[in-house]
């Protein structure tokens, strides 16, 4: 699915399909997006900030210098991190510790495509991002 695509499905499921469907604006939006798709291919999908965290923390095969999430964006995702192979810091993953966070439709799709390309060897499911998602607006325990 093309990045365009992706986006306007995104907002269409952000906002239960209407005509003048508007993009997600919010982590929150994000969250009602992936969490309705992974419910249309499980009814009884039901965000889970504990699988979240679990997911985030989840060492993947896929690669060695950053075999999880929380490899680059540190086990508390309100503090800022550093990439583990290029150095480069990055702004905390967190919305309530970083508001522009899950904010930009374009920005969301090209992060989780890249991200999960790169972490978990493939792209990420709605009901793991949606459960993400969850994880990063509850309460974080490092």
């Amino acid at each position: 699915m093309k990045l365009k695509q992706v986006v306007v499905t995104i907002a269409l499921l952000a906002n239960g399909f209407g005509a003048h469907a508007q993009e997600p604006q919010t982590p929150s939006d994000f969250l009602t997006a992936f969490a309705t798709e992974a419910t249309r291919q499980d009814p009884q999908f039901r965000p889970d900030p504990g699988r979240g965290a679990a997911f985030f923390r989840k060492r993947f095969a896929q690669n060695d210098r950053m075999p999880s999430c929380s490899s680059c964006h540190t086990e508390n995702p309100a503090q800022a991190g550093k990439h583990v192979i290029t150095g480069k810091p990055i702004a905390p993953l967190a919305p309530r510790a970083n508001p522009e966070r899950f904010t930009n439709p374009r920005k969301v799709v090209k992060w989780f495509r890249r991200n999960c390309e790169e972490v978990v060897g493939r792209e990420c499911t709605a009901a793991e991002k949606a459960d993400f998602l969850a994880f990063l607006l509850g309460e974080h325990k490092p």
